[in-house]
């Protein structure tokens, strides 16, 4: 998808159509995403929305905030639309995805076929997208940035349809940092190796490229070299682990703050265990000064519990064996929950000792289907639900309505 989460914005306001659009991290502090016409501003991903925002009446920039429950939503609906198009799919990201297309790639026109994608998408869901379609997976990816940076393509590009002259050109004046996974480091120590260009590791020998590096980069030399070894990989079941962590809009300095904030954490927690029908066996709880001030303090503690749970009730009071770690009077920046060591969640009833009554009577799915259903703020267990709200809350002063899940929220069509 093109700028993804500017595309999603537009979607329901199509006044923001050809104008500069950026959408802002966690408490509108930078850029995450910049629409075409916000970059050929100089606009950068990574900018801080504080510098941007004295010179938007000017350049008539546009900011929002995440709006992490519509782009969900519509990543969910593209996913679906995309998939009618070939046997297998992958999603990616957020915002990207693999399709194996089957036995239509033997037959017919792809770059057709890859305009039918587009058009649909665009049609059915409102999301431009761009299309690379190529043998391997490295060469799919390489396609899709051909596609997106050259208007000669117009949004679609099939790898083996262009000339083999052109596309050994192409990839002797890439760096081999566009090649998907090489970066940074590895980036450098291909370069001492005298690896440049993406034509350069091409050429590499693949046993050579193993025995100094691993057999992940060997496979990425395979590919491009037109051998598929990197494949489709199924739906995982669940997850491997399991954060929820949020940047404050303002410090929180005291222990009983930061009680409420663990509390409501280990609920958001317990919620998505059970979505995944999952349970924890290990906890991590984990709080942060800015790594710029003065003072500095990373406390964590790491907690077992005594069997696999998703009671909220009981996370919550792991989660706040940090505090007595806590400096009274210290400005934390961030804090979190990570949940390791998941396990499927099973009907069968534990031993008495090792049973969870809250778990037992589904007090995290109550929870889960009150939030959904009239807001998060509306119940709260213990000192998660004590009103007024926290003032730690993540700050989204340019949030747009949640258009597709909440009924007060729904876009108005006026008949013009």
């Amino acid at each position: 998808m093109n700028s993804a989460y500017a595309s999603f914005e537009r979607v329901f306001d199509p006044a923001l159509d050809g104008r500069p659009v950026v959408v802002l991290s966690n408490n509108d502090g930078c850029v995450v995403t910049a629409s075409r016409e916000a970059k050929a501003l100089g606009v950068e991903v990574g900018e801080p929305w504080f510098k941007l925002a004295p010179l938007a009446p000017r350049t008539g920039l546009i900011a929002k905030s995440s709006n992490y429950e519509l782009y969900g939503d519509l990543s969910r609906r593209v996913m679906e639309v995309l998939a009618r198009f070939g046997p297998w799919l992958e999603v990616y990201s957020i915002d990207e995805a693999f399709l194996g297309l089957g036995p239509r790639a033997a037959a017919g026109d792809l770059t057709a076929l890859g305009r039918e994608i587009r058009n649909t998408l665009r049609k059915l869901v409102g999301v431009p997208v761009c299309v690379g379609i190529a043998r391997t997976k490295t060469a799919a990816k390489l396609a899709n940035k051909t596609a997106k940076k050259m208007p000669v393509f117009d949004g679609v590009c099939v790898w083996d349809g262009t000339s083999p002259q052109w596309r050994a050109k192409l990839m002797a004046q890439l760096p081999v940092s566009e090649v998907w996974g090489i970066a940074g480091r590895l980036e450098r120590r291909l370069n001492a190796l005298g690896i440049f260009s993406i034509a350069d590791l091409a050429a590499a020998d693949p046993v050579m490229i193993r025995d100094r590096f691993n057999v992940v980069v060997m496979r990425t030399v395979l590919e491009l070299q037109g051998t598929p070894c990197i494949p489709f990989e199924e739906a995982r079941e669940g997850k491997e682990q399991l954060i929820v962590s949020r940047s404050f809009s303002t410090p929180v300095t005291t222990r009983a703050e930061m009680r409420q904030v663990l509390s409501v954490y280990a609920q958001q927690s317990a919620a998505r265990l059970e979505r995944h029908h999952q349970a924890a066996k290990l906890l991590t709880a984990f709080a942060g000064t800015s790594h710029f001030a003065q003072e500095r303090s990373f406390p964590t503690v790491l907690v077992p519990l005594p069997a696999p749970t998703t009671d909220p009730v009981v996370l919550a009071k792991a989660a706040q064996r940090l505090l007595p770690h806590l400096d009274e009077g210290t400005r934390y920046a961030r804090a979190g929950i990570m949940l390791t060591d998941l396990r499927p969640a099973t009907g069968q009833q534990a031993l008495e000792p090792f049973r969870y009554r809250h778990e037992e009577q589904g007090i995290a799915t109550l929870v889960d289907h009150v939030h959904r259903k009239v807001g998060k703020d509306m119940l709260g267990l213990g000192v998660g639900g004590i009103r007024p709200g926290p003032q730690w809350r993540m700050k989204r002063d340019m949030l747009s309505p949640r258009a597709t899940t909440h009924w007060d929220e729904l876009a108005t069509v006026r008949a013009g």
